[in-house]
């Protein structure tokens, strides 16, 4: 299958991300949300990324030119309709997810496939919603998404070989490098990284050392390039608590469950960098 015409549901952080290198790969892409607010700002957000990567050099002015051409804005599911793929990228909730889903299954052609950006939540539950289950897959980009290799395909019980196929091939044409996973909570990345950043909030909780401190053992010891704590500000730690909630209720496995600090912190509105203030302030 050949996809030419991209949209991606949600402007917020890896929504704009993700918008960004399918248009740099040449794709048309549509990047739809809920009204101009957060439009305009994944445009702006796009529009710094691709400056400092052309500063850089990773870019040429070119590039960056014809991407931003490519690259379109809307209000409202329908504007998805003619895309031969759709990146859904909004809110860690499954209900949330199934819902989007569910309408743009119901717009859009036959052949198109859906996937989603899901950070832990089941491929084959979400795949429940729709009438194209073979045509459902997880395709978890990292974050920040212009800079990250990875990409996690993840198949449902019902997605087939096909759409797999389609997702590795058009994965590599964005120069990620795609992993082929199996349904699972969490699946690989955040199976492994969501318990060693909980850990770290467990021991900054416990008076164990204060944040610098977990995060400077955790580079200089282990060679990590960015400290846990800090690592959970870059992601969102109401995203952090998200995945750790499914995977506890999902694997009904007390080591996944969410560190009562991280709890609070969300409670309270710090949520690390997208809100100016997490385990550091920004």
């Amino acid at each position: 299958m050949e996809i030419r015409q991209v949209a991606v549901i949600g402007a917020g952080t890896m929504g704009s991300g993700i918008a960004q290198v399918f248009a740099q790969a040449g794709h048309a892409v549509t990047m739809i949300d809920v009204a101009p607010a957060p439009l305009e700002k994944g445009l702006a957000t796009i529009q710094r990324s691709m400056a400092r990567l052309v500063e850089k050099g990773r870019l040429s002015e070119e590039t960056r030119s014809a991407a931003l051409a490519r690259l379109r804005t809307a209000v409202g599911l329908e504007a998805a309709a003619p895309a031969d793929l759709v990146v859904e990228a909004v809110y860690e909730d499954a209900a949330v997810k199934k819902d989007v889903l569910r309408r743009l299954d119901s717009l859009l052609a036959p052949h198109a496939i859906l996937a989603t950006n899901t950070s832990s939540i089941s491929i084959t539950g979400l795949a429940g919603a729709v009438q194209r289950p073979a045509q459902v897959i997880g395709m978890h980009f990292m974050n920040p998404v212009p800079l990250m290799q990875l990409v996690e395909v993840v198949r449902g019980l019902a997605t087939s070989d096909e759409t797999v196929a389609a997702i590795v091939d058009v994965s590599h044409r964005l120069g990620k490098t795609p992993v082929v996973v199996n349904d699972a909570p969490g699946f690989v990345a955040n199976r492994i990284l969501l318990p060693m950043i909980n850990e770290a909030i467990y021991a900054l909780m416990e008076g164990v050392a204060d944040a610098e401190s977990i995060d400077t053992v955790m580079k200089l010891g282990l060679n990590h390039p960015m400290g846990p704590l800090a690592l959970a500000d870059l992601i969102g730690l109401d995203v952090c608590l998200a995945i750790l909630e499914v995977m506890h209720r999902d694997l009904g496995d007390d080591k996944y469950r969410p560190c009562p600090l991280l709890r609070r912190m969300v409670a309270a509105g710090y949520l690390g960098r997208k809100s100016g203030r997490g385990f550091y302030t920004y």
